[in-house]
């Protein structure tokens, strides 16, 4: 074998989709190093060049890795029993008010160290990665002090460096009011912007940061706050925002030019035209939408119209979104939000990058990074129609094929 079979890589007669649309004629990918370097109708392909390349396969359908922009995957416990309240009839907002929530996994959140905080959320990651996941966002918010917001971001870094994924950490240090905190959340917003913004920028633990923006999280005023902390240190922000109420924080956080605003099942015609301004991502989020029975949609068709991306990602956290599986997001996003299998996609690969700030992902083109996924299914709209595992035939990361089927 010559030395360049042993870095040229050749995936014939697929159907591409390439972030955005899936391409009219069957294709030729050529993979070099972490980079794809053609991408050729079969009709054009030239043979010359297809023998210098070691063929990895033939037929299927090839999409970018999948882009998961919204997780919380780092967290210890679990929550099955407000599953069973919820059940019962009892609310979010009633859970979180009798202690139940978000605090009772900060509870064991803190209560765990750094290894075991690691060992559980392996497993949760690897399911991603066995369903198509190459990017992943991870979110802290379940340390609520200094040291384990901190401890949080060090793990999600580690699994980054530890597994073939690339991972992406937002702080999100407002997340919900600590005991310590109860009466004094002003108090609190303090510490998250001169202690704890600053702690992990200097560590170099973070990649964004993000605010819960709702009544029974943080106000308008304290979100900005945040934001202004952050635009100190040179970080991009998100937010979770009218996700339970319309309080404006999609309109806030577009005005700070953020990456994205989250859930937005409550956003109005006045947020639907800031996150348009402002060049933001509207991220779905049908995983907890399902979970928590919600009957309130996003306004697609407005988001549509406004010409605002639509990012899709699982939320994948203990309580109001525990699943672990991308591609059912991509059926839960048209059978109850009544997306286009392509918008779906879309919102999972390009769209899904734009709402990290990593454009370069999510998308396969001449140049681009070789992180791709290979399915064992003749359209890509057979990933959001049917829920199906093991359809997964290759998935390629940095170039390299790090699962096969």
């Amino acid at each position: 074998m010559s030395d360049n079979q042993s870095t040229k890589r050749l995936w014939r007669d697929v159907r591409v989709f390439d972030g955005h649309n899936t391409l009219p004629e069957r294709m030729a990918v050529i993979v070099e190093g972490e980079r794809v370097t053609n991408l050729t109708p079969m009709s054009r392909l030239d043979e010359a060049l297809a023998s210098e390349c070691r063929e990895m396969g033939r037929g299927g359908v090839m999409t970018p890795g999948l882009v998961d922009c919204h997780t919380h995957l780092v967290f210890g416990g679990g929550r099955a029993d407000e599953f069973e309240k919820r059940l019962e009839g009892a609310s979010y907002e009633e859970i979180a008010q009798a202690g139940g929530g978000i605090l009772s996994t900060v509870r064991s959140t803190r209560e765990a160290s750094e290894e075991e905080l690691f060992e559980v959320a392996v497993p949760r990651l690897q399911a991603m990665i066995a369903d198509g996941m190459t990017t992943v966002e991870i979110k802290s918010g379940y340390g609520l002090t200094v040291e384990d917001e901190l401890k949080m971001l060090r793990v999600a870094r580690h699994l980054g460096e530890t597994l073939p994924v690339r991972v992406t950490t937002t702080l999100l240090g407002a997340h919900a009011l600590p005991p310590e905190f109860q009466d004094d959340s002003d108090g609190y917003i303090d510490l998250v912007c001169h202690e704890m913004i600053p702690a992990a920028a200097k560590q170099g633990l973070v990649d964004a940061v993000d605010v819960f923006c709702e009544k029974i999280a943080f106000s308008v005023a304290q979100c900005e706050r945040v934001f202004q902390a952050a635009r100190e240190y040179g970080l991009p922000i998100k937010a979770h925002a009218e996700q339970l109420s319309n309080l404006g924080g999609t309109t806030l956080a577009a005005r700070y030019g953020a990456l994205s605003a989250d859930h937005i099942e409550y956003l109005d015609e006045a947020g639907v035209a800031a996150l348009r301004e402002a060049g933001s991502t509207a991220v779905l989020l049908p995983g907890a939408f399902h979970t928590l029975r919600e009957t309130k949609l996003p306004p697609i068709a407005a988001l549509r119209e406004a010409g605002v991306p639509i990012a899709l990602a699982t939320d994948a956290n203990p309580g109001s979104s525990p699943i672990f599986s991308p591609t059912l997001m991509l059926n839960f996003a048209c059978i109850l939000f009544r997306l286009t299998p392509q918008e779906a996609l879309a919102g999972m690969t390009a769209h899904g990058a734009r709402a990290l700030g990593r454009n370069e992902l999510g998308r396969i083109y001449v140049g681009g990074p070789a992180d791709l996924c290979l399915w064992n299914i003749d359209t890509a709209a057979e990933l959001a129609y049917a829920v199906q595992a093991g359809r997964l035939k290759q998935r390629i990361f940095r170039g390299e094929v790090s699962h096969e089927n």
